[in-house]
């Protein structure tokens, strides 16, 4: 084979490759999308399954559940093996600012006297122009949905972390 003839066919099958390749990483983008969309809903899902369980503090049931637990319980339904307190599950994930939360975001609030510690948390249901919404357990209500520009969360908010 001439010298000519050779870098044309070398170029002939990189140039297939490299379409091959592209295809194969756009179409693995395209499903890693979907998966994390149904886990990020079976989070979603699992986490509502809880409405109307009272709040426990440290319960872990459905019979009593904390804040934590929710979260804990919801992402381990995808396989996601959280720690077990809102404190050491600030600190898992990417951090969000307010204005990027996604649904399945986890979000933290500080609702005790110091502002600096982290002492409640939920998980992102959904974002709107009405609002993000998120899911909690909530010492008054049980496991219940809130806004989170309502004067009392919005004052609350620590931040949002992303584990999906």
């Amino acid at each position: 084979m001439n010298k000519g003839l050779r870098e044309n066919y070398s170029k002939g099958i990189l140039g297939v490759f490299f379409i091959f390749a592209l295809g194969l990483a756009l179409s693995s983008c395209s499903s890693t999308k979907k998966i994390r969309k149904q886990n990020i809903e079976k989070v979603i899902a699992t986490a509502k399954s809880y409405r109307g369980t009272p709040y426990r503090y440290g319960g872990t049931t459905r019979s009593g559940i904390d804040c934590s637990a929710l979260i804990f319980h919801s992402y381990n339904s995808i396989g996601i093996n959280l720690p077990r307190t809102s404190a050491e599950q600030s600190k898992v994930g990417k951090n969000v600012p307010a204005r990027n939360l996604q649904k399945g975001d986890l979000v933290f609030f500080a609702t005790g006297k110091s502002r600096r510690q982290v002492t409640h948390s939920g998980i992102v249901t959904e974002v709107s122009p009405r609002g993000v919404y998120f899911i909690h357990s909530s010492t008054s209500l049980g496991v219940t949905e809130d806004n989170l520009s309502t004067p009392y969360w919005n004052k609350a908010f620590r931040f949002g972390k992303r584990v999906l």
